[in-house]
């Protein structure tokens, strides 16, 4: 019996959730949690470098340097976008050219960027290429902020010193020549992928690369000032709380958005974030207080940096108790590093301004190492593409069936780790090199006694600079008029020479 004629069902879903923009239907392959997700995880990543690390390098280094330290940032993150979207996306994770590179290309079609994500390198022996359920557009951005941040990790390096237009050059350089060729080799499809070393979030790709870059790019462009060097106080302690405080949560979509889903992992791979990175704060702010007798501010935040940097490579692979176990790692083994290693003359021959080799090169080394052995084999293959792969703990698993595969792990994760030590180490010189041909590294001799004014033409805290004038009725204070004083005007005067000539409340004016 046919059915009376009547109005048509509503249709409850809104008609911007049934089709696309050109009105046709929207495709049967798109998740919208995944893709919510993920572009919330880009925009975590996204502000762990602007104002995170910005908001960090600017405050955590002398007065003179905060606007050319922040300022490294931005730009890095402007230049490595319009770089990432012209070439280097397709470089990293486009067709395969060689084993450790793809092929370059441009990632601004419209008709690229709509259709399903998907990393054409990524297929194995036992499963298809990788083809998260959201448009091509968000893994180009998700994976751009990815490269943004290892290269201002690198600036990190070279703070106070660097000629800002040799930074301009090599930028894009490094990005081309290095970061696309570890990006490629380890998630992209290249030799290290198929082979299965783990590297779930960047331990490798970022932190070891940024590391090994950073320290090698600060020995060609030389070490700041011999002053700047025995005396670089935070400029504001307070300020680099809240860039450490952004990079932290920050880390979440860090970690949270490696599966390229909001899945079972990513929920495991957060909370573990979390335990590391609080764990290695407690272990680094406690040997301080053993060691030398006073907690430190500038210390907890480096113990927290390791534990997020020793967890990356396998945050989602381990379980909670074995976070726990890495951030005491993550808490000591850099600690020596930096604290009693890093005043040796093996290390003092070149300025790592914010000890970023130690933080991230050590650090995310030691988190690979780790990986091979504590990941489970369950948690394995929820998420690598090499089924079976295991920690040595749990080797004996399964009557041991799968016991030569965990040994064979820790020799795959010291290769890779040698691999990407190695390429930046030849990679980083020759890219210096090829700047110097064009541009000095280094800034002059006059605008490192300066600083910011003289590399930029701007300070941070000009409050009474260049003789002017404080006026009441324009700046609301009581009614009186200082002409602002000059710094050798100041030390003239017997109650602030009373304070001693190295006094910081004069000197660093």
């Amino acid at each position: 019996m046919a059915l009376a004629p009547g109005p048509a069902p509503v249709n409850p879903v809104p008609l911007a959730y049934q089709t696309t923009g050109d009105g046709s239907a929207v495709p049967d392959w798109l998740n919208k949690g995944d893709n919510a997700w993920q572009l919330t995880a880009s925009t975590l990543v996204g502000l762990q470098c602007i104002p995170g690390l910005m908001i960090l390098y600017g405050s955590i280094v002398k007065k003179k340097w905060a606007i050319n330290s922040a300022f490294m940032s931005l730009y890095a993150f402007a230049a490595v976008l319009i770089c990432w979207v012209s070439w280097a996306f397709r470089m990293s994770f486009g067709e395969e050219l060689i084993p450790l590179w793809g092929k370059a290309g441009p990632a601004l079609d419209q008709k690229f960027l709509l259709k399903q994500a998907y990393l054409p390198a990524t297929g194995t022996d036992f499963f298809p290429p990788l083809a998260p359920m959201y448009p091509m557009a968000t893994l180009v951005y998700f994976q751009f902020v990815f490269a943004a941040i290892t290269l201002v990790l690198i600036a990190g390096s070279l703070l106070g010193r660097m000629n800002f237009l040799a930074w301009m050059l090599f930028v894009p350089l490094w990005l081309t020549c290095s970061y696309t060729v570890g990006a490629f080799s380890l998630w992209g499809g290249g030799f290290l992928f198929q082979w299965g070393v783990i590297d779930y979030a960047g331990g490798y790709v970022i932190h070891v690369s940024s590391g090994v870059a950073g320290y090698v790019a600060a020995y060609w462009v030389g070490p700041r000032l011999d002053r700047d060097r025995h005396s670089f106080p935070p400029n504001n302690v307070l300020l680099s709380l809240a860039g450490a405080g952004l990079l932290w949560l920050g880390w979440n979509g860090f970690n949270g958005g490696a599966p390229y889903a909001a899945n079972v992992i990513s929920s495991m791979a957060v909370l573990n974030t979390n335990i590391c990175a609080a764990t290695s704060l407690l272990v680094w702010t406690s040997i301080d207080v053993i060691v030398f007798k006073k907690p430190s501010v500038i210390g907890a935040v480096q113990g927290m940096i390791t534990g997020l940097v020793v967890i990356t490579p396998s945050a989602g692979l381990v379980q909670g108790w074995a976070a726990m176990i890495m951030g005491v790692f993550a808490g000591s083994v850099p600690w020596y590093s930096m604290m009693i290693l890093g005043k040796k003359k093996m290390f003092n021959i070149v300025d790592d301004t914010l000890g970023v080799f130690h933080t991230h090169a050590v650090a995310g080394t030691m988190g690979g190492c780790l990986a091979a052995f504590f990941a489970h084999p369950t948690l394995c293959n929820l998420f690598l593409s090499i089924p079976g792969e295991r920690g040595i703990i749990y080797a004996g698993d399964e009557h041991g069936i799968h016991g030569h595969k965990a040994g064979l792990q820790l020799l795959k994760q010291i290769c890779g780790a040698l691999f990407i030590i190695g390429w930046n180490v030849v990679v980083t010189s020759l890219v210096c090199q090829v700047i110097k041909l064009v541009v000095p590294l280094r800034m002059s001799e006059k605008k490192l006694t300066v600083g910011d004014d003289a590399a930029h033409g701007e300070e941070a805290y000009a409050l009474w600079g260049d003789g002017e004038v404080f006026n009441a009725s324009i700046h609301s204070g009581e009614a009186y008029s200082l002409q602002a004083r000059t710094v050798e005007a100041l030390k003239h005067e017997p109650s602030v020479r009373a304070r001693g000539p190295t006094d910081q409340n004069w000197v660093e004016l």
